[in-house]
Formats: C-alpha cells, structure tokens, sequence
C-alpha cells in the first residue's frame, strides 16, 4: 500500500501534472524560438520575480552557490576579510567565502530555530569583519531586524541566503512586510528543482534594491562586462537558461499556492506528533511566516538513526539535514575562526530528521508517517 502511494520527500512529477500545459507551452515557445540562452523568458522571469518579491533588482545566474559567490565577489572584500556564517547549514553558504580567500568564521545558531541569532553574530565580530551570511533555513526567516541593527552598527554587508525560504515574508516591528531575500544588502536564492520554487534543472537569482551594486552584480555574472568583449573586472559565466526561465515563469504563479500546501502538511503533521515523546517538532518564528521547504524534527536521547531506519523499513523516506556540522567538516580546517562554542550545530546535526513535505503530499500519506513514527516510540 505504501509503495502504491509513491511516498516521496519531493513529488517533482506530480506537481508537474497539474501544470503541464503552462509548463510544456512554455519549453515549446524556447524550443520553436530556439533563444537557448538569454531569451526573452529569462527577461522576462526576472521583472516577474522582482515584482513578486517587491525587489527593484533581480539577477538570475546559474545555481545559488553562483548567486552567493557572484554577491560576495560584488562586494569588493580583500582576502583575509571575515564573513560571520552559520555553522548549521549546507556548505555552499560557507564555501564560497573559502573560495574567494576570504575567513569563514561560524558561529551557533538557536536550538528551536535553526537560524542565526544577533547574539551570535555579537560574540563573532571583529574588526576584520566585513559581511554576515545569515541562512533562512528549513523555510523561515532569521530575525532580521535586529541582524539588520547589528549590520549597521559594525557596518557590515548582509547578504541573505533565502535558497530555502523564498516565498517567506518578514514582520518588523513598525508593521512592515519584506519578503525574505529582500532585506539585506543583498539575497541570494536557488531553483534546484526541490525547491519550493524549482526548474527542471539548476537555477539562481540574486536581489538588491541597490542600483550600484546591481550593475555590479550584473557585470559579474557576465563575465566582467557591460559591453560585450569589454570586461571591467575578472567575472564569472553564470547564466539561467531560457528553458529553465520558462518553467519557473510557469511556477512562480503558483509559488504561494505551493508554499501555503507546504504549511497546511506541516500544521497536520505538528498537530499529530506535537505530544510524541522522544522528538520536538519545528518551531515558528513569530515575526515570519513558514514556508517548510523542509518539515524537520529534533530526535532526542540518540534515536534519530533507529527512528530513519524504522521509517525505512516501513518504505517511508526521511533525510537528514545536515549531518555534519560545518565546523568539523574537513574541507574548513585550518581556514575558518569560530568565536563561540558550536554546541547547539552539533547537537543538531546528531538529532535532525527531516520528513517528506510537499506540494502533492496527502493526509492519507502523512497519516502513515505519523502512525510509524508513534509505532517506533510506543
């Protein structure tokens, strides 16, 4: 019955099905064009996104490792420069500043949350300091006004990395809504496919409201151009594809629609296992809405890997993000600074399992992971 279902962490095809003919007008137009690169579409995705996003500029490039390098790159930082980032989070938030020969210093993030605080980022500071990367990971917002606050006070560059969260919409306390990604000085974001807003293949973007530094960014991306065979600065190749342009194009107008099914699952799951002793479900950011790009409980007292293989074994997937802090990955020894004890990003990486939660997912189908999950700690 429940391979039947076709439980899956990500239903990539069937939320397909319900927009194959926008999806399948829109790859058919690039193709009988054959604009395969810089075609109207992806023109056209981005004044869509800045508008959906309420961002004066949005740049799209080709992943959103791409976006955070291109950003960082745009920020003129000398290396040996610091960048405060989490050391709860994928990689590429970190790898970037390795790559450019700038410092990652990580530091810990809140246990219930995920996210950085601006306690954190205080004891991290120093005068080499020079940009935060502040992750909204799991599908919610960092609280941002007072990063913001801390940013202005050391005169550092935020550059947000909303790979995970966009569609998420931040309150600040004088009443006004930002959408994740357009706060600080600089968003980045990914369309992987498993995002909540996803191509067929790999994808980014970067946001500023700054126009200087749009150009910049621009200019980057493009391999160090304004004009074409004219390069300014030593750039980068990173372009979205016209195909991919033309399903995100397809996609974006369902992006809320998709991030309000990713809630409602969340909420049913929350509300069945909430009383489960032996695991914490996710805690919510009362200044931002939760988009769930990934529904992740704590497993307490070292039963994350029973309960993964119990799930398993009932053919229902799980996944853990991340299983390894930063801090004690190899590629970051010998180059990064940490500036406080990283306690709660190891205990996090010992006890995270994340479910499957999805556009497509049903009750029936959340109903089995639940009853497996209270079968395992009865």
């Amino acid at each position: 019955m429940i391979m039947d279902m076709k439980l899956q962490m990500v239903d990539l095809h069937g939320q397909y099905l319900k927009i194959k003919e926008e999806v399948d007008a829109g790859i058919r137009q690039v193709i009988e064009a054959s604009a395969f690169i810089n075609g109207p579409q992806v023109k056209e995705f981005a004044s869509n996104l800045a508008t959906y996003s309420g961002c004066k500029h949005v740049i799209t490039c080709g992943n959103g490792t791409d976006a955070l390098q291109i950003a960082l790159m745009a920020l003129g930082l000398k290396p040996g420069d610091e960048v405060i980032v989490p050391a709860f989070t994928y990689v590429a938030s970190a790898e970037v500043i390795g790559l450019l020969g700038l410092t990652p210093v990580m530091v810990d993030v809140d246990y219930a949350t995920f996210n950085v605080t601006v306690a954190n980022l205080e004891k991290a500071v120093s005068p080499k300091t020079k940009a935060v990367i502040p992750v909204h990971l799991f599908g919610q917002s960092c609280d941002m006004e007072p990063i913001m606050q801390f940013a202005e006070k050391h005169h550092l560059y935020v550059v947000e990395d909303n790979a995970q969260a966009i569609g998420a919409v931040y309150t600040f306390s004088d009443g006004t809504k930002k959408h994740t990604g357009t706060i600080g000085h600089v968003g980045c974001t990914s369309f992987f496919p498993s995002k909540n807003l996803g191509c067929y293949g790999d994808g980014g973007a970067i946001f500023t409201n700054d126009d200087a530094l749009a150009e910049q960014l621009r200019m980057i991306a493009n391999h160090g151009q304004r004009i074409k065979y004219h390069h300014a600065v030593i750039g980068c190749n990173s372009r979205l594809d016209t195909v991919q342009a033309a399903v995100l194009n397809a996609k974006l107008e369902h992006l809320d629609e998709y991030c309000h099914a990713r809630y409602e699952a969340a909420r049913y799951y929350t509300s069945h296992l909430k009383d489960v002793q032996g695991i914490i479900t996710p805690d919510e950011l009362p200044q931002s809405t939760h988009v769930y790009h990934q529904y992740t409980l704590k497993v307490l007292n070292g039963k994350r890997d029973a309960l993964k293989q119990h799930l398993a074994d009932s053919g229902i997937p799980s996944m853990i993000y991340y299983p390894l802090p930063l801090q004690q990955q190899e590629a970051f020894q010998g180059i990064t600074r940490a500036a406080e004890s990283l306690d709660n990003a190891e205990k996090l990486a010992y006890s995270v399992l994340s479910l499957p939660v999805h556009t497509e997912l049903t009750a029936e189908q959340q109903d089995l992971v639940i009853n497996s999950i209270k079968d395992f700690f009865k």
